[in-house]
């Protein structure tokens, strides 16, 4: 299960005249948050593809990663940086998520995160790891697979994940320009969990990590 935690950058501000600079603070303040969503993708972007050329860390086999440069990506699009309500589930109960290999991964639904998109009502389920909360590292990462209409056609067929860290509040970033591909569509080696039938958009997310090309 790949984790990769991205951070943020940027900013600007201009004023001429007391009239008009309220209206020039606004844009600006706009300008400088979209600013900083852009370089947090950006830099997210630039920090998989470091991976994925490092031996230590990259689910490649020798023969891709030598000659490995990038990883295909959609154009970021800011608008895809989704603030969701989240609606926490703690009666939830450990179970077992089939992955792509006979071994099964416990997870427990940690919360729902309930959004829009261009004006449609989704909703997706939002899991944590019992075995990841043992480690102090981990022991606030939430895991978020999806599977959308770009499924099989632009993206990989299994769908794609987010990785997320618990909010203090009752709303949750959700950045799908942060979808990234599971481990097992680049190394049939790897056991990856499957998405289940909850979790999918019927929509397309035309962001974040494309299909693998060999």
């Amino acid at each position: 299960m790949r984790l990769c935690i991205a951070v943020l950058i940027l900013g600007m501000f201009v004023s001429c005249g007391q009239e008009k600079k309220y209206h020039d603070e606004k844009n600006d303040v706009t300008a400088e948050v979209t600013s900083d969503k852009l370089a947090d993708i950006l830099l997210f972007q630039e920090e998989l593809n470091a991976e994925f050329k490092d031996p230590e860390t990259s689910p490649l086999a020798d023969r891709f990663r030598i000659n490995f440069e990038t990883l295909d990506f959609f154009e970021p699009d800011t608008s895809y940086v989704i603030e969701a309500e989240f609606v926490r589930t703690p009666e939830a109960i450990p179970f077992s998520m089939p992955t792509t290999t006979d071994r099964e991964s416990t997870e427990v639904v940690f919360g729902i995160a309930k959004f829009t998109i261009k004006g449609v009502a989704y909703q997706l389920e939002i899991y944590q790891s019992p075995d990841l909360i043992t480690q102090e590292k981990y022991e606030d990462y939430l895991f978020l697979p999806f599977t959308d209409r770009t499924n099989g056609e632009e993206t990989y067929g299994g769908g794609r994940y987010l990785d997320l860290r618990i909010p203090d509040g009752n709303t949750i970033v959700l950045d799908f320009n942060k979808a990234y591909n599971p481990y097992c569509a680049y190394n049939k080696k790897f056991s990856c969990p499957l998405v289940p039938a909850v979790n999918n958009l019927d929509t397309e997310i035309k962001v974040g990590v494309k299909a693998f090309e060999h």
